[in-house]
């Protein structure tokens, strides 16, 4: 991972005025309002349209990822984008054999019930489908050797930017984690220094695409969200 030209560590920090700042059209409550309103309708889709999405798409969606911040600024992420077929099959038929253990042997009766309701199963066939397939890495060091800071944390706010970029431009997604994922690396040739993260199908959802009913549910505001002095214990 190269520095900047004619950057030196050793050297004081250098700062530059805040010049390319955003500002919404409307009020920050309509603009997070707005912005709500596109987050909201977001799901994890399992039924894919074979439509096509151009390079430049993915190519804008994963700029909007590696805009997220990160520990140091070390950027510990990778995004592969993976378009060819016999590819998506390769994957496609790893992943299977990953969740069939899963699902056999590996997770417990608890959580096999707390997945019951969303319906899922080793069934893989929409990674066939989807036109493209973002899998996201996560690197234990930079490429020039550098060490990496709250890599775990890095990377998750990168991937949230992806999924939010990619709801933005009218895309559907799905956060897929086979566990373990170190196939990943190796059908996509990637150094030892990258883990695999999330495998991340992006395209439009399927004209009869249906999802389960219990993912629509979401916690009350309340549950979630604390004010201060709201949250404080009465004396």
């Amino acid at each position: 991972m190269t520095s900047p030209a004619g950057f030196d560590p050793e050297a004081a920090p250098r700062f530059v005025p805040f010049e390319d700042r955003y500002q919404p059209a409307e009020t920050p409550e309509a603009a997070a309002r707005a912005f709500y309103d596109v987050l909201r309708r977001r799901r994890s889709v399992r039924e894919f349209s074979d439509r096509p999405v151009s390079r430049e798409t993915i190519e804008w969606i994963v700029r909007s990822a590696h805009s997220a911040p990160s520990g140091a600024n070390k950027q510990p992420w990778r995004f592969v984008a993976v378009s060819d077929p016999g590819l998506k099959h390769e994957i496609r038929l790893a992943a299977e054999a990953e969740e069939r253990e899963f699902y056999r042997q590996r997770a417990s009766e608890r959580w096999l019930a707390d997945l019951s309701p969303l319906g899922t199963d080793e069934d893989k066939a929409y990674l066939d489908v989807v036109p493209w397939l973002i899998v996201v890495f996560k690197l234990s060091r930079t490429d020039d050797d550098g060490q990496v800071y709250y890599g775990e944390e890095s990377v998750g706010i990168a991937t949230g930017f992806l999924l939010a970029a990619a709801q933005h431009a009218g895309l559907a997604t799905l956060t897929h984690t086979p566990s373990p994922m170190r196939f990943l690396g190796e059908l996509l040739g990637r150094p030892a220094h990258e883990r695999a993260y999330m495998l991340i199908p992006v395209g439009y959802a399927a004209d009869d695409c249906q999802v389960p009913e219990h993912a629509l549910y979401r916690r009350p505001l309340d549950e979630v969200l604390i004010f201060d002095r709201e949250g404080r214990p009465r004396a």
